[in-house]
C-alpha cells in the first residue's frame, strides 16, 4: 500500500525534470507562437532568453532569436504581446 502511495505521489513529477536545452527550446517555441499569432515572422525559433532587467511582475520580457529576425517580446496577460524587432 505504501509503495502505491509513493508512486501516486511521485509519478506526476517525473516529467518535471527536463534539461535546460529542452526548456530553452520550449520557451523559444512558445514565444515564437505568440508573435506569429500577431503577424510577425519567426522562422525556426532558435533561442529565447528572459531579460530580467526589462521584465516587470507579471510581464516577462524575452529576447527571441529566430533564423530570420530577433525580437524583444513583452508578454502581457490577457493582451497582445508588445513586440519590438531588434536589428
Amino acid at each position: 500500500m505504501r509503495i502505491l502511495f509513493r508512486l501516486a505521489v511521485l509519478l506526476p513529477f517525473t516529467s518535471v525534470f527536463v534539461s535546460p536545452a529542452s526548456a530553452q527550446a520550449t520557451a523559444a517555441d512558445i514565444v515564437a507562437a505568440h508573435i506569429r499569432s500577431q503577424g510577425y515572422p519567426c522562422d525556426a525559433p532558435q533561442a529565447a532568453k528572459r531579460d530580467p532587467r526589462a521584465s516587470r511582475p507579471d510581464e516577462p520580457v524575452w529576447l527571441l532569436t529566430c533564423s530570420n529576425a530577433r525580437y524583444r517580446v513583452r508578454l502581457i496577460p490577457d493582451m497582445a504581446a508588445a513586440v519590438e524587432q531588434i536589428h
